[in-house]
């Protein structure tokens, strides 16, 4: 599959169908680094502190293995142009926050937060959530305590572990978002 610059430089795979699946493997001997694998496409990506887990729990920093179906992107529409995907896209406002309080009936969920009341911001200072893939981990059916706000989104400038989540750099997760699609199975383990 070739890859192709538009003229927003944001690249697009040229006359094809979405990937039908993505892995993501732990790199050998680094749990918290991996390859995610696509369609010819193969890039490093950072993983969480607790590596590659069958038994995630809330808080444990580990990326959970299984196979899992993208939901969204959530972008910084102040911060980017809307980039090429077949994901259903929504832009992050300020309200916008991420309910990871296993107790609450939001759990695993997005929220609108007013100003001042808590609640974990996906409109953040930093450039991490920029783009934000939102994965189908602990949905169907929510477990309290195993696990949320589990993304793809951007890495720091280290590569630096995630707290479960899957991040790599901004020219990687556009490459990839033109490959995704509502079907697209992304299997880590």
């Amino acid at each position: 599959m070739k890859t192709v610059l538009n003229s927003d430089s944001y690249p697009t795979a040229a006359g094809c169908r979405p990937s039908r699946m993505v892995r993501v493997r732990p790199a050998p001997g680094r749990p918290s680094r991996g390859w995610l694998t696509a369609d010819g496409l193969t890039i490093p990506v950072a993983l969480g502190r607790g590596g590659i887990l069958a038994n995630k729990r809330e808080g444990d920093g580990g990326t959970p293995r299984g196979t899992f179906r993208p939901l969204r992107l959530w972008w910084r529409a102040d911060r980017w142009p809307q980039p090429r995907t077949r994901l259903p896209v929504r832009a992050i406002t300020a309200a916008d926050a991420w309910c990871e309080d296993p107790s609450s009936r939001h759990y695993n969920r997005p929220m609108r937060r007013g100003p001042g009341e808590p609640g974990d911001r996906l409109r953040r200072d930093d450039h991490l959530y920029d783009f934000i893939v939102e994965i189908d981990h602990n949905t169907r059916p929510r477990i309290a305590g195993r696990g949320s706000a589990v993304f793809l989104h951007l890495a720091r400038d280290n590569f630096g572990p995630t707290a479960g989540c899957i991040a790599m750099t901004r020219g990687n997760l556009l490459r990839l978002l033109a490959r995704l699609g509502p079907k697209t199975r992304i299997v880590i383990g």
